[in-house]
C-alpha cells in the first residue's frame, strides 16, 4: 500500500508534467507548500542556516535545497540530479504545412526518440508561450505555460496494403513521414473566424505581435492552431509573440498491469526519477527537527537538456550546479577558497533511468547483470566513464542501501554494445564532485509510453530519503586521499 500511495504520488505529477516547463512549474507548487522560498538568480541571496530555497532557470531547470542548522561555509552539498526533458517532437518555428488538401504541423526531432511510437496516438500540444500584454499605453510581455488538453493531431500509419513489407522493418523518414494532421484545408476554410481576412488562412496584419521579425503569425503558422492555443491562454491569437511547443500524448499515465504493479506512462525518464528526488527532498526536510543537526546542504537539480547532450544555459553542462554551490558557500563565508574544500567534502547522485532485463529479448543483456522490476535501485558501471561510479561512490551508495534494507542492483552494458550516458559524468568532470549513476529498471525507454515497476518507486524514494538523512555521518568514516 505504501508503494502505491508513492506511485500514485507520481502518476499525479506525470499527468500534471506534459513538458520540462510544466515539470518544473509542478515542482515549484510543490517546494512552495512545503515551505520552501524562491530566490533569483539576478538577485543577492539572503541565505540562512536551517531554511530552504529554490530558484529556477529557464523556468525548465530548479534547483532546490535546504541548509542545515550547523551547516558553515566550506561543508559539502548532498545532491541528487536528475533532468526534466525526454525525447519528443517540437514544433518548428515555421509550423504551417500544407499538402494535399491538409493542415499538417511541421515538427523536429528532439532526442532519440522511438519515433514509430508516435503513429497512430491521439496528440495534442503543450509549452511556453511570450504572450504581449496591453495595458492602457503600456505593453508587456508575459511567458506563460499552455496545454490543449483534447487530442488535436495524429500521425497515422500507411495501410499495410500500401506498403506490404513493413512488418519486415518499420522505416520512418524523421522529415517526410512524422507531420502530425492538424485538420484538412476545407474544414478550416469553412471555420474560419471573421478575423482572417484572406484566402490562404492568414492573420490580418494588424492581430500580429509585432515584436520581432520571428513572430508567429498566419504566414508562419495555421490561423486555427493560433486560434486553439490563444484560447488555451485566455488571449487573442495576435499577441501571441513565441512559443516553445511540443507534441504531447494525450493518454494518462496510470498505475495498471492485472497486479496493479506497473506504471505505464510517457516521460518516465527521466520524470520518475525527478520526482522521486524531489519528493524525497521534501519529506527528509520537513520534520521540525529534520535539519537540527545537518552540517551540510540537502539539494535536488533537475536540469533541461540532458537527453540533447546538456549543452545550454540551463543544461547540466552549464556553470548551474557550480553557480548554486558556489553562492551559497559565498553567503556564509567570503574566502574564495572555501568553495573548493566543499565541493571535495560534496557528493552527487546521478539519478537517471536504467534497463530493465527484457523477457523477449534476454540476449541484449549480460549475465551477470541483469536489473529487474521490484529489484530496486540500478548502479550502473562503465570502465571508460559514460558512467561515474567508482567504488568509493558505489560503497556509499550501498551502505546506506543496507543500513535500510533497501534492494539495490547492479548494470554494466555488454561488452559488444554501445554504453549510453547521464549528466554524472558530465558534473564530476565540470564541477569535481564526487558521482555515482543510478536509475530506476524500465522498459520502452525512449518511446511515447514507457513502463516501470510500483516498487521501484518506492524503492528509489526511499534510498534517495535515506541519502539526504545518513550521508553526513557516513562520509566522515570515509578515508580516502591521505
Amino acid at each position: 500500500m505504501e508503494s502505491s500511495a508513492v506511485a500514485s504520488d507520481l502518476v499525479d505529477f506525470l499527468n500534471a508534467s506534459p513538458t520540462a516547463f510544466h515539470a518544473v512549474d509542478e515542482a515549484k507548487k510543490r517546494l512552495k507548500s512545503a515551505g520552501y522560498v524562491q530566490i533569483d538568480e539576478k538577485l543577492d541571496w539572503d541565505l540562512k542556516a536551517g531554511n530552504k530555497y529554490f530558484f529556477t532557470r529557464n523556468y525548465s531547470t530548479i534547483v532546490a535545497f535546504a541548509i542545515g542548522k550547523k551547516y558553515v561555509a566550506g561543508n559539502g552539498f548532498h545532491i541528487v540530479g536528475a533532468h526534466t526533458d525526454s525525447p519528443c517532437l517540437k514544433l518548428k518555428p515555421v509550423t504551417k504545412v500544407i499538402k494535399s488538401g491538409f493542415l499538417e504541423v511541421g515538427v523536429q526531432t528532439y532526442g532519440g526518440g522511438l519515433w514509430h511510437t508516435w503513429f497512430d496516438r491521439d496528440l495534442t500540444v503543450a509549452g511556453r508561450m511570450i504572450i504581449r500584454n496591453k495595458k492602457d499605453s503600456s505593453e508587456s510581455y508575459l511567458h506563460k505555460l499552455v496545454r490543449i488538453e483534447e487530442p488535436i493531431m495524429r500521425i497515422p500509419t500507411l495501410a499495410i496494403h500500401l506498403d506490404r513489407g513493413v512488418n519486415d522493418g518499420f522505416k520512418v523518414n524523421t522529415q517526410t513521414h512524422l507531420l502530425p494532421v492538424l485538420a484538412t484545408s476545407i474544414k478550416a476554410e469553412l471555420n474560419k473566424p471573421a478575423s482572417i481576412d484572406d484566402a490562404t488562412g492568414n492573420a490580418a496584419p494588424n492581430d500580429r505581435c509585432k515584436s520581432s521579425k520571428r513572430t508567429p503569425g498566419g504566414e508562419q503558422h495555421h490561423s486555427l492552431l493560433l486560434q486553439l492555443l490563444a484560447a488555451q491562454a485566455g488571449c487573442e491569437p495576435g499577441d501571441i509573440c513565441d512559443f516553445e511547443l511540443q507534441a504531447c500524448d494525450t493518454q494518462p499515465s496510470i498505475i495498471a498491469g492485472a497486479m496493479k504493479e506497473f506504471v505505464f506512462s510517457g516521460r518516465l525518464d527521466n520524470l520518475c526519477m525527478s520526482f522521486c528526488s524531489l519528493k524525497a527532498l521534501i519529506d527528509a526536510t520537513s520534520p521540525e527537527n529534520s535539519l537540527e543537526d545537518e552540517v551540510g546542504v540537502r539539494m535536488v537539480a533537475l536540469f533541461d537538456h540532458e537527453e540533447v547532450g546538456s549543452n545550454s544555459a540551463q543544461g547540466a553542462g552549464s556553470p548551474v550546479m557550480f553557480d548554486a554551490l558556489s553562492r551559497i558557500t559565498s553567503t556564509f563565508g567570503p574566502d574564495s577558497k572555501l568553495i573548493q574544500k566543499a565541493i571535495q567534502k560534496s557528493f552527487l547522485v546521478s539519478a537517471d533511468m536504467a534497463h530493465a532485463l527484457h523477457p523477449n529479448y534476454p540476449d541484449k543483456h549480460e549475465e551477470n547483470h541483469q536489473p529487474k522490476f521490484h529489484g530496486g535501485l540500478v548502479i550502473k558501471h562503465n570502465a571508460n566513464q559514460r558512467y561515474a561510479t567508482n567504488a568509493i561512490t558505489s560503497f556509499v551508495f550501498r551502505e546506506i542501501a543496507a543500513k535500510h534494507n533497501i534492494p539495490l542492483q547492479d548494470f554494466v552494458i555488454r561488452n559488444d554494445m554501445p554504453c549510453g550516458s547521464t549528466i554524472g559524468p558530465i558534473l564530476a568532470s565540470g564541477v569535481g564532485i564526487r558521482t555515482v549513476d543510478v536509475g530506476a529498471p524500465q522498459w520502452s525507454m525512449h518511446s511515447i509510453r514507457e513502463m516501470c515497476a510500483v516498487d521501484d518507486v518506492k524503492h528509489s524514494y526511499d534510498h534517495f530519503k535515506a541519502f539526504f538523512q545518513d550521508f553526513s555521518q557516513l562520509d566522515g568514516k570515509i578515508a580516502v586521499d591521505i
